[in-house]
């Protein structure tokens, strides 16, 4: 698990945001009449890609070229009305500050639009440790991060070999994977221990345990 770079998910890694996507969903549920759901239900249902994970939710198949925009429009709404109300998640703050004085850089990417993903990480007074900040260019697709973990990678002419993700869904593994990164999980986020394990890499209780493992490593390299 040694590695040289981080790059950071945002939403339920750095972020704290649990009880305003669990309000959103439920905005979501309100809309189509469907039962409100609690964070521990809405665990059970969540999977990627987002648009299947709906489907569950609702009972049937979502349609992406038509429906799905106006969903995730619905949820991205309410979502942006209670991101003020979210905090850095506990120990973030200090673990970004123990990788820059170790000497490691570290990046953001983030499926939350590019635009508004910038001044989150400056109100939030975090900004000033990335070397790059990405987010979601153009519509959701509600698909994986795959190929944006590549593109963000590329664009800082950053080796995989150097690369550790640290997220907080399966997705985030997989996209790393996808390009021979290495990824670690944290169970702060929206996903079950149970599904983040099957992901094969390790999965942590707190970032500060997650940036604990990389400086171990590094110790011993």
């Amino acid at each position: 698990m040694r590695a040289k770079h981080i790059v950071w998910d945002w939403n339920g890694t750095l972020l704290d945001d649990n009880h305003a996507v669990v309000e959103s969903v439920n905005v979501v549920c309100d809309f189509y009449g469907r039962a409100r759901v609690t964070l521990s239900e809405w665990r059970q249902i969540y999977f990627r890609p987002i648009t299947d994970c709906y489907a569950r939710l609702l009972g049937r198949p979502i349609d992406r070229a038509d429906e799905w925009p106006r969903l995730a429009q619905l949820y991205y709404k309410a979502y942006k009305e209670r991101l003020p109300t979210c905090q850095l998640s506990l120990g973030a703050s200090d673990a970004l500050a123990r990788w820059t004085e170790h000497g490691g850089t570290q990046s953001v990417l983030s499926m939350w639009p590019h635009d508004e993903l910038g001044p989150c990480l400056r109100e939030r007074d975090i900004e000033a440790h990335f070397t790059r900040i990405d987010g979601l260019r153009g519509e959701d697709s509600g698909q994986s991060k795959a190929a944006s973990f590549a593109e963000h990678l590329k664009a800082q002419n950053l080796a995989a070999d150097d690369v550790v993700l640290i997220g907080d869904i399966r997705d985030d593994a997989e996209a790393a994977a996808a390009v021979g990164a290495r990824s670690i999980l944290l169970t702060t986020g929206i996903a079950t221990r149970p599904d983040l394990e099957r992901a094969g890499v390790p999965v942590v209780d707190s970032i500060a345990e997650a940036i604990a493992l990389l400086v171990a490593a590094a110790g011993k390299s």
